[in-house]
């Protein structure tokens, strides 16, 4: 995991040696097979693989109080330990916008459940830079909140299984 400043540096590394650079964000609360599917299908577009991680703060306006399920230093760590990221960055903006900016990936991704526009604010800024915007499919049936709801189902308040 890197703070922005490590991570804009090692931007122009990879630049000067003519990687391609794939950047996305999110929550990443709660792992699942969509998540790893998706970063996946990320790291396929390119050399290196940049993940912008909401912090905690960003995550409860952005899902409500009781999200995140898992705080942002181990929700970065878990992202890390995967063989498609290369690099994880946590941020506390309700948007990707100052990351994709500061660091200009050559593609942008999100999964199919956002929209150009109103949903995906950081288009625009990859646009005007020359860079691409990759929409992924979307895998329904694997999401945070599906988990969520698949554990309070089958468990309701009784916690020992």
């Amino acid at each position: 995991m890197l703070n922005l400043d490590n991570l804009i540096q090692v931007r122009r590394r990879l630049r000067s040696e003519g990687k391609k650079v794939v950047f996305t964000n999110g929550c990443f609360d709660i792992l699942h097979l969509g998540h790893v599917q998706y970063l996946e299908q990320a790291k396929a577009l390119g050399d290196v693989l940049v993940v912008g991680l909401n912090g905690d703060a960003s995550v409860r306006r952005l899902k409500g109080d009781r999200r995140p399920i898992m705080g942002q230093e181990e929700r970065a760590h878990i992202l890390t330990a995967l063989r498609a990221v290369d690099y994880v960055v946590i941020f506390d903006d309700d948007t990707a916008e100052p990351l994709v900016a500061a660091l200009k990936p050559d593609v942008y991704v999100k999964g199919g459940d956002y929209a150009w526009g109103r949903d995906l604010p950081e288009a625009g800024i990859v646009q005007g830079y020359g860079g691409e915007v990759s929409l992924l499919p979307f895998v329904a049936g694997h999401s945070t909140t599906d988990v969520i709801e698949t554990i309070v189902d089958r468990y309701g308040g009784n916690s020992k299984g």
